[in-house]
């Protein structure tokens, strides 16, 4: 239960706060001298701007492109849009401002299951350089914005610390929810099945065993199925729906194409920065292999990342797609935490300022897809 305690969290709550108000203190400025509203770009554009339209009209909205392909709202997942209309209800946000509220709130969630899960496994210094490193990270500004990955990471997180723990009916749960928030809620299933497997392997089956992993499946399998049954299309439906978006997963065969075509052109140095970015992935994943964390740990990352890196579609949303990847953190956090104090802050802070002037120099550009 220690772990759970909201003092012993404090320190990596506070590094949390500190680098995220920096990013958008930046963010700010950024937009003070470019003419452009730090709000705008946080609540309401690219996938913030679908989730507030399904909030205040529901599913249903689709844009034909030129080349017919269907663009539909089905796409996204319905728990972030749920949660800004039951926060805009009583307050009377728009429901792009109250998704800034609820990502706010789901980033210290996210942050506080992050230490949770790198302090039982590693100690507490470990656990508030995850979160430090986590806030940090080059596209950390996404963390900030009405979309659904601090959500998400928070659910994954809480319930990755419940099959740790064996809480198995709050890790079944917390799975459902994040089933109901992006498509790689599969990944939690996933990671609560292989957890349970292995518990029931040492003989610890139980009734909450059983109901955590029945559970688990519920919000990813009811939203397909409602899909599939909106569209007449059967099992199938929701991944139709991705297809018109061009989402799919093609072992990363698209992907490797679109560097390869960066290295052909005078675009060189980002398709070599691209593939520096996926061996420094596949890196951190070896390391975590080689930290030996748990299997449900494992099976967690291996499942989002594989994802984020094998999926056809828009490539831009990789880095971003990465974010609820927070164990690919955990050996840099465990390295961090043998440092000194000050030498692991100063590299910290340098990472907290190279992340709030990417974010603000990408939400001002091309910003995540």
């Amino acid at each position: 239960m220690k772990d759970l305690v909201l003092r012993r969290a404090a320190p990596a709550l506070t590094a949390f706060a500190a680098i995220r108000l920096l990013g958008l203190a930046v963010l700010a400025v950024w937009c003070a001298a470019a003419g452009s509203s730090p709000h705008t770009l946080l609540s309401a554009r690219w996938d913030s701007l679908w989730y507030a339209r399904i909030a205040a009209e529901g599913y249903g909205y689709e844009v034909v492109l030129p080349n017919g392909a269907v663009h539909s709202n089905l796409a996204f997942f319905p728990l972030l849009p749920w949660l800004e209309r039951l926060v805009a209800a009583p307050t009377g946000l728009s429901y792009g401002s109250a998704g800034l509220v609820v990502s706010a709130v789901a980033g210290f969630a996210a942050a506080w299951g992050i230490f949770a899960v790198a302090s039982l496994l590693y100690g507490r210094r470990a656990g508030v350089a995850a979160v430090a490193l986590w806030a940090a990270l080059p596209v950390a500004v996404v963390q900030s914005m009405a979309y659904s990955e601090s959500l998400f990471t928070a659910l994954a997180a809480w319930a990755l610390y419940g099959v740790l723990r064996g809480r198995w009916l709050t890790a079944g749960l917390l799975a459902a929810g994040a089933g109901l928030t992006r498509p790689v809620g599969a990944a939690v299933v996933a990671a609560v099945w292989v957890g349970a497997v292995l518990a029931g392997r040492r003989g610890e089956w139980s009734w909450r065993m059983a109901a955590g992993v029945l559970l688990a499946p519920t919000g990813a399998a009811a939203y397909v199925l409602w899909v599939g049954a909106r569209t007449g299309t059967g099992l199938l439906g929701y991944l139709d729906v991705q297809a018109g978006w061009g989402n799919g997963f093609d072992g990363g065969w698209a992907f490797a194409r679109f560097i390869g075509a960066r290295l052909a052109s005078p675009a060189f140095p980002a398709g070599v920065g691209l593939i520096a970015g996926v061996l420094l992935v596949l890196w951190l994943y070896r390391l975590c292999v080689r930290q030996r964390q748990p299997a449900a740990l494992l099976v967690y990352c291996g499942i989002v990342v594989a994802l984020a890196l094998c999926a056809s579609g828009y490539f831009g949303s990789k880095p971003r797609l990465l974010l609820p990847a927070f164990p690919l953190l955990l050996p840099v956090a465990a390295a961090l935490a043998k440092w000194r104090t000050g030498r692991a802050a100063a590299v910290l802070g340098v990472l907290a300022v190279v992340s709030a002037v990417y974010g603000a120099f990408w939400l001002n550009g091309s910003g995540p897809p």
